[in-house]
């Protein structure tokens, strides 16, 4: 007994809390692929065409991916105050696109924003709209159409709420919404998509002066959603006919170039239907590890589920404000990165293989890629420049008139009692803290992962910034007294098929 109680005693004295570890970029597989095969694919895509086929921003992306995490490019030093012990943390690209470390700290950045600074303590649902093959290649690279396209489908959620409250007697009644767009599907697929997060009823005004007052709406069932799947999908397709992109019998048969490229065209039309774009495979499905049978037709189907010709609505996803945890979580999901690095995996056979978090109808649990073939895929990722990713809408959006009287008190941390939330507009001298709508690196790691990574892990002091290093002489000085690689790993050079 003695003996047992001596190893519990110990075990309790045992500090198990998470320790920062540096991240090392050029160990993962998705930096071992680019560094091995980018020069190859861009050699290989330019000698069949003009040297100008790629679009600058997609140049910038893949490239810069290269220098994400890498201390040779640059990083800042942080010091322990009371044992004078250092750590480097290396810059990062600000990906947009499939990039999991920038892509996860915009969602977890993201996310926290809008729980603390945006979203009210009222019930609110999440509504998905995926549209057919042919448009998710026209709003890919139309910013005017994708935002055309956006508005049709939030006007359409607002005027549903707007009519069921008057039926309840409510008058002139304001909703507001969160809108993500995401341009991936599970099997790194080009599949622009929204995901709305929508207050779960109306805004009215109250007598007096007095701040709106919301009336929640929750009641939804199959029907009203059937209905207004087949609303947008009118309303859509007359936008389309409208441009002159959709005639009323047919598709048309020339393919709109996207930025004047007829690479990241191929790259999207493959992209868009699980295909092969460059290379002699063109045209070729990309291979499916486990797919036991053939399936045509997507079966989509479940509560709060409708489809109308390729158009397909999903509003099941409900969450009450008041639960900030779980609110926050949701508001992950809806911004995630494009791709897992958990996921992906490089087979003995040089192929890229990677697991899908849901297995397809047809049994498909992974998608094998050659590493040509899997970078078109990242290219068909890339957001064009100035395409807003996020969108604000109704009572939610900046000029909104009652948003400064709905939106939280920007001084709250979102995850306090309801009772302690104010809803109080800021004051012209507010705090510098009260103020704050961006988070420092520590701060989503201590909010994300429950790890403080300014705390020394020796001595358990504070650490603080002391310094930013991006000049080459000193970044090279600095690592190689701390025995860290000086120079950036090297990319392979160009490689033409046998």
């Amino acid at each position: 007994m003695v003996g047992e109680s001596a190893a519990k005693v110990q075990d309790r004295s045992v500090d198990t809390r998470p320790v920062y570890r540096r991240r090392k970029p050029e160990e993962t597989v998705l930096y071992q692929i680019l560094q091995e095969h980018l020069a190859t694919f861009m050699a290989r895509v330019e000698g069949e065409g003009s040297s100008t086929c790629w679009p600058w921003f997609v140049r910038r992306e893949l490239e810069t991916f290269l220098d994400c995490g890498v201390l040779a490019r640059g990083f800042c030093r942080v010091r322990c105050e009371a044992c004078g012990k250092s750590e480097v943390v290396a810059f990062s690209c600000k990906g947009r696109a499939f990039c999991p470390s920038c892509g996860g700290r915009r969602m977890a950045e993201g996310a926290a924003h809008l729980v603390d600074h945006v979203l009210p303590e009222v019930p609110m649902r999440q509504w998905v709209l995926t549209v057919p093959h042919r448009i998710r290649y026209l709003i890919a690279f139309d910013r005017a159409l994708c935002s055309q396209v956006r508005r049709i489908f939030i006007r359409a959620v607002f005027s549903h709420l707007r009519r069921k409250a008057r039926r309840r007697g409510i008058r002139q009644g304001r909703t507001g919404a969160v809108v993500f767009l995401q341009r991936f599907g599970g099997s790194i697929n080009l599949n622009p998509h929204f995901h709305a997060l929508v207050l779960d009823g109306v805004y009215a005004a109250s007598p007096n002066d007095d701040p709106p007052e919301f009336h929640p709406l929750t009641d939804l069932d199959d029907d009203e959603v059937q209905k207004l799947t087949w609303k947008i999908r009118d309303k859509v397709l007359r936008l389309l006919v409208k441009k002159g992109l959709l005639t009323v019998d047919a598709m048309p048969e020339e393919e709109r170039l996207p930025f004047g490229s007829p690479a990241l065209g191929e790259c999207y039309t493959a992209s868009v239907q699980g295909r092969v774009g460059l290379g002699k495979k063109r045209g070729a499905y990309v291979t499916r590890e486990g797919r036991m049978r053939d399936v045509r037709f997507v079966e989509f189907s479940g509560e709060r589920c409708a489809e109308a010709d390729g158009f397909t609505l999903h509003a099941n996803v409900r969450v009450h404000g008041r639960r900030r945890k779980q609110l926050e979580r949701l508001c992950r999901y809806m911004a995630r990165p494009a791709i897992s690095s958990k996921r992906l995996e490089l087979l003995a056979d040089g192929r890229v293989r990677y697991r899908l978090r849901h297995p397809f109808q047809d049994g498909t649990r992974a998608i094998l890629f050659e590493p040509l073939t899997f970078l078109e895929k990242l290219c068909a990722l890339v957001p064009p420049p100035r395409a807003n990713l996020v969108t604000y809408h109704g009572v939610l959006a900046p000029n909104a008139a009652w948003r400064a009287q709905v939106v939280p008190d920007s001084g709250s941390s979102g995850l306090r009692s309801p009772q302690k939330r104010s809803r109080k507009p800021l004051q012209d001298n507010a705090s510098p803290s009260e103020r704050k709508r961006r988070y420092t690196w520590a701060e989503l790691m201590k909010r994300v992962f429950e790890l403080d990574v300014l705390e020394c892990p020796f001595c358990k002091g504070k650490r603080k910034l002391i310094a930013l290093i991006n000049h080459s002489p000193v970044i090279r000085a600095i690592l190689a007294c701390l025995d860290l690689p000086s120079e950036p790993p090297v990319l392979a050079p160009a490689r033409w098929p046998p």
